[in-house]
């Protein structure tokens, strides 16, 4: 079963979260990139990005930037936006306080060198959505936590990909937050969907906005 939304009473958990945007009806979309930037990847969504005057917001694994700050480079100067997807992509519900806490540090702190200045309050996304409402809590007085209002299930590698346009369009709705992913796992459905999710929503007047 792939969960494309989370059910409104576990959103309650999280209300330090942000998991849409108040948008007051406008046609604005939130566009979300994780586990990037890889050379593989990253340019073909920068191209179909563009190609819609689209901004978008890339939650970044802290060891892909060092790999390629280059691409991170890139994605800054066409205007979206860079945040913090935890250093190694770790589950925030395995992985001890320190250690999470560390690798969010470490992440940022990748992020920090290719920025132009530091963000007083970054964005941040717990890798597969999984963190403690203790540690939300205790994050959220640094950072803004990101979660999503639709979730592509892009990276499945079961998921047709025709099956995966459809219902990612289907549950998109003005200030959705809806996660793709840069990544080589999601590779075949983020090349056939996001061209053709981009074009869905442009023809219905959609502005594609960084958040």
């Amino acid at each position: 079963m792939r969960l494309h939304r989370m059910p409104a009473p576990m959103r309650r958990l999280l209300p330090e979260a942000l998991w849409d945007m108040p948008v007051g009806g406008e046609k604005v979309l939130y566009l979300t990139f994780d586990d990037g930037p890889i050379p593989e990847e990253t340019p073909f969504v920068l191209e179909q990005l563009a190609l819609f005057n689209a901004q978008a917001t890339f939650f970044c694994v802290g060891e892909n930037l060092v790999r390629h700050p280059e691409i991170a480079r890139q994605t800054l100067a066409a205007g979206h936006r860079l945040a913090n997807h935890t250093y190694h992509h770790l589950s925030g519900w395995t992985t001890s306080r320190a250690d999470y806490l560390a690798d969010i540090t470490r992440c940022q702190q990748a992020l920090d060198a290719v920025l132009p200045a530091p963000e007083a309050r970054p964005l941040l996304r717990p890798p597969y959505g999984r963190i403690t409402i203790p540690l939300a809590r205790h994050l959220h007085a640094t950072h803004q936590l990101v979660m999503w209002d639709v979730l592509t299930c892009d990276y499945d590698a079961t998921y047709d990909s025709e099956d995966c346009l459809h219902t990612a369009i289907s549950l998109t709705r003005p200030g959705s937050i809806v996660v793709f992913h840069d990544s080589l796992k999601a590779s075949r459905n983020l090349r056939y969907v996001l061209p053709r999710y981009l074009a869905h929503f442009a023809a219905l007047g959609y502005q594609f906005a960084a958040l």
